[in-house]
Parts: C-alpha cells; structure tokens; sequence
C-alpha cells in the first residue's frame, strides 16, 4: 500500500525549541543526530511551518493576547535561515520533514526539497490545507491527536482517494501528556482498521517515562516522534520536549522493547527444545524386542531421561515396528523404528487444526451448523500437497461457500458444465490459472470464472476466498486429469456436517487410531 518506507522512522520535533537562534537549532541538529548515529535509526528531523505575515490575523501582529501566537512572532525564522539548518540535517545523513500551518508554506516546502509533510493533530480537518497537502505529491504523515474514530475515518478516505501515499500517528494532544491518558490501545484500533498503513506514536509524556515508547513498540506502533531541544542558561525546555541524553535513553527503550518482542513468527529456539528435551519422557522397551516386531502399548513404558534421537512419549503410535533386537529397559531410537503414515483421519484432523487457526487470523466466524467437503483429488495421504477445505454455506438459486487452502496447497485444473462463480480473496495470496492465463489475487480481488473456462488455484501462503456462484449441482466438475475424473465421488470428496470429528472415523477407509487428537 505505501510506496515510502515509514517503518522504524525516529521523528524529532524543532518546533520552537530553536527559540528564533539558528546557532541553537544547528547544536540541537548535531547533538540529535549523533544520537541518530550512535543508535542506527533512521532520523526525520522535522520544521514547521507558518507564513506568519498572513497566518496571524493583523490585529494580533503585536500585543495578542493568544498564548501561541506571541510565541511564533519572537521566534520567527526567514527562509534563508530554515535552508541553513535543512542543509544541517542533510549533513547529518537525515531525512528532513516539515509541517505546514497553511497553503503558502506548502508551497515552500515543495521548494525547497523536503521529504516529507506532516499533518498536525490541528490540521487534521483543515481540509483546505489538506488538499494542497495532498497536492504536493509528497510522502505524509498525519497525526490524530484530539479525533474521533469517524473524523480519523474521514481523513484516511481523504487521502486514499487522493492517492497520497500516507502513515498514520496516534497522538494524544495533552501537553505533557499523563500516563492515564496515553491511550496506547488506540495503536490497535488504528492497525486493526487500517491494515496495510504504518502506524506510529506520536508523543508528548514526560521524557524521562520510558514505558510508553516500550509499549507503544509492544502494540505495533513502527513510528516514534519527540520533541526534542538542549536547555542553556538562558533557555528552559517545556515539559515534553527531550534533551539529546533522554532522547538516547528514549530510543534504547523502543530498540530494547522490540528485541523483547522478537519475530512475529514462531519459531523455537534450539535452545528452548533442548531445555524442554531435557523434561521430556523417552520410550523405553518393557521386554526385550525382536527386529521386526510390532510394538504394542503393553511392551513400552515412558520415563526420564528423554535421549537425543529417541522416540518420545508424544510420538509413541500403535503399529510401530522394531528394526533391530532392543533389550529390556533399552530406548527406542528413531533410527531403528519403522513408523507407520498418519491415517487418513489423523491427516485430515491435523489438515483441521491448521484451517481452523487460518479462519482465526483471517477472523472470519462461522456457525455451529455448516457443512464441511474436504477435497483430495488425488486421495487423503495427498491432502496436503492437493486439496482444499470448502465450507458450504447456501446452495439455493445461488450459492455461497468459504474455500479454505492451507499453505503449498494446489487445486488441479478443472472446468464446470454449468456453474458461473464468482471468487473474492478474504486473506491471504491466491495464484489462479484461468485459460492458462496466471493472475494472483490479494485480500478484495475478484476473479469471475464462467461455464466451461478451465481453471486451477494454489497458494503458497495459506488463502481464504469466498465463492459466490450459481446454483451447485455434483458432478458438475470436470477435470483436465482423467484419472481424477474416473475417481467415485466418495474418493475425491469427504463431507460431513461441521468439522466432522466425530464423523471422520466412519467416512475413510483406514481406522483412528485411540491416541489421535480430536
């Protein structure tokens, strides 16, 4: 969705804290991005913007009364001065970002070869200044500080519609901002709402609270944004805003909560199966075992110690057979077993499990009343390799079913005599051959296959689609591979009602065996 890499972007507010000195905004520049350097962050130091002579009405030009206002007069900076500390922060190999107040500065900033715009919190329904935002074709951030979820909505349609390639902050506009009020669930109400965009955490706590940052990192947030500035003897930093030693502080809390988070996939580590090897139960022979025996439960027992390459007790299944003479007492070593397939039944439960958590990230809910046709064209030991799980839902004048692939599933190809079908991707990545013509879907593609038009799928990352078509009649399907087609209906197909767990045993050939998982 976004062509600019948002992720892991450090932000660091100017603002004010130049306080109209650009010999103190160039020291805040260098000091920040030696942080930058001795972190190995990608810094956005980031400018605002205001054309103050028309920003500020006439009346308030001198002696307003407005708290902001008096600020931004006494710490105007011309142009000139913002292209001296813009060519500063592109020394310090940082990209350089700038938030507008109005049009004119836009303007400016395309001028002069910013990077990025950020949208603050205040300007968030200025849609007058939006659109020439969204006009200037740069990369933008927009902040949400003060919004409502609609008013957040309305905004991302804005800019969507626009084609502005955006990323989203969350913000609390209270400054400094109290630990009760941080609302850092948001972050997941924000990515949960718009998958695809970056979301980050824009700022405004006490800089020396380092929870929030980890928390923040915790719940997805992938941007960060301070206020930054260096007290002097003269010049005393507000509440929120981080000197260059909190803001090091600041960046090894988020670098140490993301190593504590870790990698979104789960793969154990060697050296948690070797701690976990070390609790487990090995299987050891009874009695003594001929090579060639098949083992029963009565001549095994499970005990402590669990040996390298043994048998363990969650591994032990009926039909084992023995491949040299153990001795009473001795392990059961891997290499020396001839473990039987998986069942039929065991192959599909295990299929289940696996469609089942597929369905739960796609969070997609189903009934208690649905009926489930696993599909294995080429027989269940093939399940895996080519197959599919199809939930029917309705089968009237038209149709509707959930079709479920797990990961390096194939589909062969086939056409239908009568059925016109419709498939929309819910999750995941779908290949579709249609009339030898390859097209990969993404979540919301669509891809119409009429009477008569051959047609295969697979995916290598695990797919849900749903099919809308005309009304479903058996035997309606032809398939390319003319064993597949010579096959009884039975032996390509098994339906049962809901997942069947109970069912199962009675529709496949083979028996469950008593230790299979439901």
């Amino acid at each position: 969705m976004n062509t600019f890499n948002f992720n892991d972007l450090f932000v660091f507010d100017l603002a004010n804290n130049h306080q109209g000195d650009v010999a103190h905004a160039r020291e805040i520049i260098e000091a920040v991005g030696g942080v930058v350097q001795k972190r190995g962050v990608r810094g956005v130091f980031k400018f605002q913007f205001r054309q103050l002579d028309s920003f500020v009405h006439p009346a308030h030009q001198s002696g307003s009364d407005q708290k902001h206002i008096g600020r931004f007069l006494s710490t105007r900076l011309e142009r000139e001065e913002f292209e001296e500390l813009l060519a500063a922060v592109r020394a310090r190999g940082m990209v350089a970002m700038c938030t507008p107040f109005d049009e004119e500065s836009v303007g400016v900033i395309r001028e002069m070869g910013f990077d990025l715009i950020k949208v603050a919190s205040c300007s968030a329904r200025d849609w007058p200044l939006l659109e020439a935002v969204a006009e200037a074709g740069l990369p933008v951030i927009c902040s949400t500080g003060g919004l409502s979820l609609g008013e957040i909505d309305n905004v991302v349609s804005f800019l969507e519609h626009r084609a502005v390639d955006f990323a989203l902050m969350h913000c609390v506009a209270i400054y400094p901002t109290p630990s009760e009020k941080c609302h850092l669930n948001q972050i997941d109400v924000m990515r949960n709402r718009f998958p695809g965009r970056v979301i980050g955490w824009s700022t405004h706590e006490n800089p020396d609270a380092l929870a929030p940052v980890a928390v923040a990192t915790a719940k997805g947030a992938r941007m960060f944004e301070r206020h930054v500035g260096i007290a002097t003897d003269a010049i005393t930093l507000n509440a929120y805003s981080s000197t260059p030693e909190q803001l090091d502080c600041w960046i090894a809390a988020q670098q140490k909560a993301l190593q504590l988070c870790g990698s979104r996939e789960r793969q154990p580590d060697a050296d948690e199966i070797a701690a976990l090897d070390s609790l487990r139960r090995g299987v050891y022979a009874r009695e003594p075992v001929e090579a060639g025996q098949v083992l029963q439960r009565e001549q095994i027992y499970f005990a402590m110690p669990f040996a390298e390459g043994q048998l363990s007790s969650g591994q032990w299944r009926e039909g084992i057979t023995a491949q040299v003479n153990v001795q009473a007492d001795g392990p059961l070593l891997l290499a020396a077993l001839a473990i039987p397939a998986p069942s039929e039944v065991q192959v599909i439960k295990d299929a289940v499990h696996e469609v089942k958590a597929l369905l739960n990230e796609a969070r997609i809910p189903l009934s208690a009343e649905f009926e489930v046709e696993y599909s294995h064209h080429y027989g269940i030991p093939k399940f895996r390799e080519h197959g599919a799980v199809i939930i029917n839902c309705i089968n009237r004048n038209y149709c509707k079913k959930i079709v479920m692939q797990l990961p390096g599933q194939k589909h062969p190809a086939h056409y239908h005599k009568l059925k016109e079908e419709t498939f929309q991707v819910l999750h995941g990545i779908l290949h579709l051959t249609r009339d030898g013509q390859e097209r990969t879907f993404h979540p919301g593609d669509t891809c119409l296959v009429m009477p008569g038009v051959w047609h295969s799928f697979w995916t290598e990352t695990g797919c849900v689609f749903e099919e809308v078509s005309t009304t479903h009649h058996n035997h309606d399907s032809i398939y390319r591979d003319a064993v597949i087609n010579d096959l009884p209906r039975k032996s390509r197909k098994t339906t049962v009602d809901h997942w069947g767990r109970y069912q199962l045993p009675s529709m496949v050939c083979d028996e469950v065996e008593t230790n299979d998982p439901v």
